[in-house]
């Protein structure tokens, strides 16, 4: 049949990765009769707002007012900043979709680089070497005798588990939605038993996207209910962490390690104690890094524009209120 889409370019690969150009021939080849927009900003979007049916972007309040016979958008990403579900939106009829599935492997890849590397000790030895210091005292942690603790069981941190079991350790999930345990989860709990979950875990990887209730969700309170001996991973959102809390854990020796590779603040200043705090690994939001993910982006986006033209349900639709 064929439909009316607005493509909204921002030419920021962070953002909507780098084919959105070539969608329109891609696209319109796929599927007969389409009508398509393609832009670069919100501003040359005003023009057609108001007649597409669908649209790939950014959608403020004002072009939403403005978009009368809108009833889909595709977010670029998979978690977009929490703007981005602005109350217009929230409360209209308009469904929302995200890009989430395609990072799983590569981030899946990250989370399990830092569970080797804590189990092995690396962190310390890579302190020794910069101090060249000869020393073969640093703590391991046997994987098939450990406990990892899973915050979030969605794609990623399902991937995650299951090449956590594949090293023999025995994970839980925690989760608001999944109740079936996926691959390599012993037993999915809800999210209001985290608190008690926490102390049996040697690893507490956090794949949580960023929500009304994972906002700062992990404080020094959360941190205190952790083992002295466990380490806490998290690439799902900055915003999930309390960084200042996360310093003062590490430096009291609440907790014996963390990554993250998403801060609060990014970049994260370089004034920032948990530069230096002991046990810290830092990344610059780089678990997403791999190859592909273009390709999958633009197959996502083409699925749901062949499921929306037939009216079928789309992929990856959103709880607007939720953000995810």
């Amino acid at each position: 049949m064929g439909f009316r889409l607005l493509l909204i370019d921002p030419l920021d690969a962070d953002r909507a990765g780098g084919r959105v150009g070539e969608w329109p021939v891609m696209i319109g080849d796929a599927i007969p009769d389409m009508k398509i927009h393609l832009v670069q900003s919100a501003k040359e979007a005003e023009a057609v707002i108001g007649e597409v049916d669908a649209a790939f972007g950014w959608i403020g309040p004002e072009l939403l007012a403005e978009a009368a016979a809108l009833k889909w958008i595709q977010s670029p990403q998979a978690g977009p900043d929490p703007s981005f579900y602005h109350p217009a939106l929230v409360e209209s009829d308009v469904v929302v979709t995200n890009m989430a599935g395609i990072f799983s492997d590569h981030i899946a890849a990250h989370v399990m680089a830092h569970v080797l590397g804590f189990s092995r000790g690396l962190p310390i030895y890579a302190g020794w070497q910069t101090a060249r210091e000869w020393r073969r005292d640093a703590t391991t942690v046997h994987l098939p005798e450990s406990r990892a603790l899973i915050v979030g069981v969605g794609a990623i941190g399902a991937e995650a588990a299951r090449l956590c079991a594949a090293f023999g350790i025995t994970v839980t999930g925690i989760d608001p939605r999944v109740t079936d345990p996926p691959a390599g989860v012993e037993t999915v709990l809800p999210p209001d038993a985290l608190d008690e979950a926490l102390g049996a875990a040697d690893f507490v990887i956090l794949t949580a996207p960023e929500t009304p209730a994972t906002q700062r969700l992990f404080d020094m309170a959360k941190f205190a209910r952790m083992k002295g001996t466990a380490f806490f991973i998290n690439i799902g959102r900055g915003a999930t962490v309390v960084l200042d809390d996360l310093d003062t854990a590490l430096r009291a020796g609440t907790i014996a390690g963390a990554a993250l590779d998403v801060f609060e603040i990014e970049p994260l200043p370089q004034d920032h104690p948990l530069w230096d705090a002991p046990g810290m690994v830092i990344t610059p939001h780089v678990a997403t890094a791999g190859p592909y993910l273009d390709d999958r982006r633009t197959a996502l986006f083409l699925d749901n524009c062949r499921r929306f033209d037939a009216g079928l349900e789309l992929r990856n639709v959103v709880d607007k209120a939720n953000w995810f």
